[in-house]
């Protein structure tokens, strides 16, 4: 009989050599370029860099914004967004044209800072924000914050070129002139929303610069932005047991401590977007830190959004039934909300790639596999739901029934075309998915998301081991994995069990490994030699899901499949029926026997026969439901009335 491979959980192994390993994370990203994918999730990200980023982003209009100033409130966010993302694209790609792009926005753009060191859309005498609440200064510091994201990862992963650290330097130091105790302009008091929550976020570029330098005084002013809560105190506030220390703000991370539901979180103004970008803040914080109360109001934060706001699609925020004028973008208790047929708009792009970028940030700092399940869960149904066919753009908001995609929000619409917050986040989240696949421990490496392609790791001494990776998540061979390190050598590499998949396969060279479990890592450790073989086979299965009820108990009329991770849905483009009630049949235990089927439409990467009581339906994967031509969707199906 074949012995069982061991298992052992990651311990004190020594930091692989070569690797900048923070003791406060469990895993690391991999050097840029390390990680290179191919074929299925690849698939997407070439071809946004080829619609989007080297194709209709007017990028030197979005630079003219601070020479000329911008017709409309928060337009200065653009310039940053594109570049924060194109870099992130070119970390991955290494694309010489995309270079070239990014290295004249950049150099467009440092020409536009002012005397004072800033570069603002404001002009220095009404620094900072103008009086705090009249539009168009209002945004002053949440477009600033942009500036500083987009530079600090052109910086990290395109050229470290000293004049943009020196630009960067001087931005900082300006704000801190600027913002701060007495005399100076409270945080809190600068922006467009009632509690001005968005100008809090500066907390992560302020943390990425201290972490370059080393700079006391940015420290200091991270500090100060993490004591003032994240939110200015407003009579609509109820919950004034979280008021910070100096009792004028909102303290947002007591809050997520006490265990406040997210969309109570700030109120009146729960915006999610803006929100889940202050604690990605303050992860960064705790991993400088070490700040014990910080830690656990990031897990407690990521655990509450988690449970109340995250759909079958990974994605949250609506705009009914708590905060009807946010537009979709506000936590709105939305896992239970988000079939209740009042919710007309949901699920904001910009908060699903916000959402996927602070779960990495969990990821890194706890290891909770939770966190790459919830990515994985965003990446193959809201992402690439949400993006266009061609790769050019991103849907605003996102419906599970109905009209899908929509370009309705706030943006700007240039030669080129519309431009949205959305379009130029959506190719971020893109960029996440090789910077979380296979990451680093100091034990060995950890697959993260299951895809073709190679990553080049490092064994628990520091050598080199590469990984070569077949098929992919979806592939219904299963997937495969050679390891290969540059000698024999004993180390652990750390396989993601989704959650999903109850009855996981692991073998090492056809020999079984013990004790998989879904929701743990398979941490396998062994004497590695070149061309080992990782298989992994997955245990599919489709569930039928009944709706959760909120404050319309017409949600109750509706049920959902979903195969694995994937959420299932009928697509108009397909089925003249899709919106037809019916009841899904189902065992005692809620699985449905689907069987899949060749895809009818080119454009369906999955398609399912699935029994109802009024016969056979076609299902087909979430993402894969074109909307943009006027086609509508039904995820949650309603059910067919009894007989």
């Amino acid at each position: 009989m074949k012995k069982a491979l061991m298992m052992l959980c990651i311990g004190g192994a020594a930091v692989a050599a070569g690797a900048s390993f923070d003791e406060r994370d469990a895993m690391i990203p991999l050097p840029a370029g390390a990680v290179r994918l191919s074929g299925g999730l690849e698939e997407p990200i070439l071809r946004s860099i080829a619609s989007w980023h080297k194709g209709k982003v007017p990028y030197h209009e979005f630079a003219e914004f601070f020479r000329k100033g911008r017709p409309k409130f928060a337009l200065g966010e653009m310039w940053g967004k594109f570049v924060r993302s194109g870099a992130m694209q070119y970390r991955h790609v290494r694309d010489p044209e995309l270079k070239a792009v990014l290295d004249a926005a950049v150099a467009d753009i440092l020409a536009t800072e002012r005397p004072n060191g800033s570069i603002s859309c404001v002009p220095e005498e009404l620094q900072p924000g103008g009086d705090g609440q009249t539009r168009p200064h209002c945004s002053d510091l949440w477009e600033r914050k942009y500036v500083l994201l987009g530079l600090e990862d052109y910086y990290d992963w395109v050229e470290p070129r000293p004049e943009v650290l020196a630009s960067l330097r001087r931005q900082v130091d300006c704000l801190i002139r600027q913002i701060g105790p007495a005399p100076k302009r409270d945080i809190r008091t600068i922006g467009w929303s009632p509690n001005c929550i968005e100008s809090s976020s500066l907390l992560e570029p302020v943390m990425r610069l201290y972490k370059m330098t080393g700079e006391k005084s940015y420290l200091e002013f991270a500090r100060y932005i993490v004591a003032s809560g994240g939110a200015k105190e407003t009579s609509a506030n109820t919950l004034k047991e979280s008021l910070s220390a100096d009792g004028r703000g909102v303290d947002l991370f007591a809050q997520a401590r006490a265990g406040v539901m997210p969309w109570r979180m700030g109120e009146p103004y729960p915006k999610a977007y803006e929100m889940t970008s202050i604690f990605e803040g303050l992860a960064e914080w705790c991993r400088v830190t070490g700040d014990a109360a910080a830690r656990e109001a990031v897990t407690k934060y990521f655990d509450a959004v988690l449970r109340h706001e995250i759909t079958i699609v990974g994605n949250g925020g609506g705009n009914y039934p708590h905060w009807p004028s946010w537009s979709g973008e506000a936590w709105d208790n939305t896992a239970l909300e988000q079939t209740n047929p009042d919710m007309t708009r949901m699920m904001e792009t910009c908060v699903g790639v916000t959402w996927m970028k602070y779960a990495s940030q969990v990821l890194r700092l706890t290891g909770d596999p939770r966190a790459a399940d919830a990515i994985e869960l965003y990446v193959y149904n809201g992402l690439l739901g949400a993006m266009k066919p061609e790769g050019d753009g991103f849907s605003y908001v996102n419906l599970l029934n109905g009209e899908k995609v929509t370009n309705r929000g706030w943006g700007w619409t240039f030669a080129n075309g519309p431009v949205t917050c959305c379009n130029l986040n959506g190719p971020m989240g893109l960029a996440y998915i090789p910077f979380v696949a296979v990451m680093q421990a100091k034990e060995g490496p950890v697959v993260n998301l299951y895809n073709a392609g190679t990553a080049v790791a490092r064994t628990a001494s520091g050598g080199e081991v590469r990984l070569t990776a077949e098929g992919d998540l979806l592939d219904a061979t299963g997937w495969r994995m050679t390891v290969s390190p540059a000698k024999e050598e004993t180390f652990t590499v750390a396989l993601r069990i989704p959650a999903w998949s109850e009855r996981t396969k692991v073998t090492v060279n056809g020999e079984p490994v013990g004790a998989v479990e879904a929701g743990r890592y398979c941490r396998i450790s062994r004497a590695w030699r070149t061309g080992d073989k990782v298989s992994v086979a997955f245990d599919f299965k489709a569930r039928r899901l009944d709706a959760p009820v909120g404050r319309n108990r017409e949600s109750a009329r509706y049920q959902a499949v979903i195969w694995g991770p994937i959420a299932l849905a009928r697509d108009e483009n397909a089925d003249p029926k899709y919106a037809d009630p019916v009841t899904v049949k189902a065992d005692a235990n809620g699985l449905v026997a689907v069987e899949r089927i060749a895809p009818v439409l080119p454009t369906h990467r999955l398609e399912f026969r699935v029994p109802t009581e009024q016969g056979f339906i076609t299902l087909c994967d979430y993402a894969s439901v074109d909307c943009w031509k006027g086609k509508h969707i039904q995820t949650w199906l309603p059910k067919a009335p009894r007989r």
